[in-house]
Formats: structure tokens, C-alpha cells, sequence
């Protein structure tokens, strides 16, 4: 396997495999509070699930990166893998690292705001959406990162 091809899959696996960490533990963080507070009043659950899930964001956009990644090399063709260039695979790991790092970043921060917003469930139920908008705030930035790699990818000539 040519060097180009090796450097452009490690940047798809790295847009998946930093922002899947993100999301995860962000899900952790998130969920770990959220159980806490439907150990006092299950009632909450269906408020609660929301904040928990809002971090998982992350780890989606990696993937849709890393499919990006894999289209973009001929991985879903009949044609077989394209010929990349070691200078086209540093551009596509460049390319993937905006929402790797973003990705990873974010989702642990979104995490924490989504386990500070299930404590403001538990005391202030009718603020909850006002909880779900801090923790979305975070999430802006992870939106920044997908796009920036979607235009990068997008610019590199194969």
C-alpha cells in the first residue's frame, strides 16, 4: 500500500476514532449525572435522555467524515482503491483533523454542560430547555469542525 493511501486512511480513522472518544465520554459524563438524578425521580427520564444524548453529535460527524474519507478513495467503488499521491494524503489527514479535534473536544465539554443541565432538571424542571441551549452552544464548534473538513475534503483534487 502506497504511503498517500496510508496517510489519508489514518486521517479518516482519526475523524472517526477522536470524535467517537469525544461523544463517548461526553455520554458518560452526561449520563452518569443523569442517573443520579432518575435515582430521586424517574419521571425525568424523557428531559434527561435529551441532555444525554446531545454529546453523541460528535461521534456522528466523525463518521460522516470517515465515509467521506473511504468514498473519496474508492473504497465503496468497483474500480478498486484510487491511486492517492503522498501529498493528497497529507492534505486528506489535514483535512480530517478540524473535526477529530474539534470532535474530541467538544463532546467531553458538551458532556459537562449536558451533567450540569441535569442537575438544573432536577431543581428547576421548567428550565430545562434552557439547559438543552447551553449544552447545544458547545456543540456549535464540532459544526464548525465537520464543515471545515467537508470543504477541505471537498478542495482536494484525486
Amino acid at each position: 500500500m502506497e504511503m498517500g493511501l496510508v496517510l489519508a486512511i489514518v486521517g479518516g480513522a482519526l475523524a472517526v476514532f477522536m470524535a467517537g472518544c469525544g461523544s463517548a465520554i461526553g455520554i458518560g459524563l452526561a449520563g452518569q449525572a443523569a442517573d443520579g438524578v432518575m435515582s430521586e425521580d424517574p419521571k425525568k427520564f424523557g428531559s434527561l435522555l435529551i441532555l444525554v444524548a446531545l454529546p453523541g453529535t460528535q461521534g456522528i460527524y466523525g463518521f460522516l467524515i470517515g465515509i467521506m474519507v473511504m468514498n473519496r478513495l474508492g473504497f465503496f467503488g468497483a474500480e478498486g482503491l484510487a491511486a492517492i499521491t503522498t501529498q493528497q494524503g497529507w492534505q486528506i489527514l489535514g483535512a480530517c483533523l478540524p473535526i477529530a479535534v474539534a470532535g474530541l473536544v467538544s463532546g467531553i465539554h458538551q458532556g459537562r454542560v449536558s451533567a450540569a443541565g441535569a442537575g438544573v432538571v432536577a431543581k428547576q424542571p421548567s428550565d430545562f430547555f434552557k439547559a438543552v441551549i447551553m449544552s447545544a452552544l458547545v456543540e456549535t464548534y464540532a459544526v464548525l469542525g465537520l464543515l471545515i473538513s467537508i470543504l477541505f475534503l471537498n478542495g482536494i483534487k484525486i
